[in-house]
């Protein structure tokens, strides 16, 4: 997605976010607000909204017992651990997050923590450790068939050679 659709969608769950509850209520709750916004910023790498965010989005998704917000939460501080150098903090996120993941099953999001193990490992200079992730990643996504996953994880793969 580039650039100019990531600022849209978040415009628009920025909007929605701040409409007044009406006496029907909200179309979804909080924590699933924050997911999204935590998980907008991890695609586009943004450290202002997963500073924003991620602490917003763990205590909605712990308070409400939602497992696959936390998973996906953990994952969003491992991102900003990484893109800040704290490497052992990132790596301790990202494992939460795709056990979490793991138990739920979740294949994509699996394929998707997997991959950002890999950049973990690729910022650490591990050549070894990223390409093992990397594939690891690409498998998951091939496993469900999530196209555009996999052309961007054998791209990167492609790359390490």
């Amino acid at each position: 997605m580039a650039e100019s659709e990531f600022a849209l969608v978040r415009d628009y769950l920025e909007a929605a976010g701040n409409k007044p509850v009406s006496a029907r209520g909200l179309l979804f709750h909080d924590n699933e607000l924050f997911s999204m916004y935590v998980d907008m910023a991890v695609l586009q790498r943004d450290e202002v909204k997963l500073r924003q965010y991620a602490p917003l989005a763990e205590e909605t998704a712990v308070r409400d017992g939602h497992f696959l917000h936390q998973a996906s939460a953990h994952r969003a501080w491992g991102v900003l651990h990484r893109l800040q150098g704290e490497y052992t903090a990132a790596e301790a996120r990202l494992n939460q997050a795709l056990e979490l993941f793991q138990t739920l099953d979740t294949r994509w999001q699996i394929g998707r923590t997997l991959y950002e193990l890999a950049e973990l490992a690729h910022a650490e200079a591990d050549p070894v450790e990223a390409r093992d992730y990397f594939s690891r990643a690409l498998t998951a996504f091939a496993e469900i068939g999530a196209v555009p996953d996999m052309t961007r994880t054998k791209a990167v793969l492609d790359s390490l050679d």
